[in-house]
């Protein structure tokens, strides 16, 4: 990606979404995130609410998370919940890494312990999945030409539609967990998470497709 496509898309949306219960500590991290990463604008939640609101809306290509935040959510499920919109770093307790351990093996999370003074690794964690992203995005870079017109249509329909089905029938055999062994369960819910994943990857895609291209093929 060029320097220019590179500010422009710094500034439509802010590539980093910071979620942390604490004003102090929420701004800390905002702050390492902007200097380690040059993440660009950074959007700071107080509530599990306004998290998701502006993931939701904001698209970020990556999400730092700190576990009080979610004030006795269930830990799992938001961090599923949110996973489809980005990759999430998350600031927890030691003994909460095994909980979430499943999460980390497919890819969508990352674990940080909340002891010491845990925000530089934080924040590089943040920097290595903005990293990544460019790099997906950079798929979609120039020459524009070489590439059909209604790429964005075949990522939803050729790719999205089998992965629906995919991801669809991998959760109704979910629904039958307590007749699957463990170790069945868990290779499941692993199809599953990394469907998501995958699916949330094509939309990103799709997206920088249909934003970019009329004004790169009109140049």
């Amino acid at each position: 990606m060029d320097a220019v496509t590179r500010k422009a898309f710094a500034h439509a949306e802010p590539r980093a979404l910071v979620g942390a219960a604490d004003p102090l500590v929420a701004q800390r991290l905002a702050r390492e995130v902007e200097r380690i990463a040059g993440a660009g604008p950074v959007e700071v939640a107080s509530s599990l609410l306004q998290l998701r609101l502006l993931s939701s809306h904001a698209t970020p290509a990556a999400i730092l998370l700190d576990c009080e935040l979610l004030a006795g959510a269930p830990l799992a499920d938001s961090l599923r919940k949110l996973v489809e919109t980005a990759p999430v770093v998350l600031l927890a307790p030691p003994e909460l890494q095994g909980e979430i351990a499943r999460h980390v093996a497919a890819g969508g999370v990352d674990f940080v312990a909340r002891v010491g003074d845990f925000v530089p690794l934080a924040a590089a964690l943040i920097q290595r999945r903005l990293r990544w992203a460019e790099m997906s995005e950079s798929v979609l870079g120039p020459p524009w030409a070489e590439l059909p017109g209604d790429l964005g249509s075949i990522f939803r329909h050729e790719i999205n539609n089998p992965l629906t089905g995919i991801l669809g029938n991998a959760e109704l055999l979910l629904g039958h967990r307590e007749r699957l062994a463990a170790v069945d369960t868990q290779r499941l819910q692993t199809v599953v998470d990394l469907a998501v994943r995958l699916r949330e990857t094509i939309r990103r895609l799709s997206n920088a497709w249909e934003t970019r291209a009329p004004s790169a093929k009109s140049a």
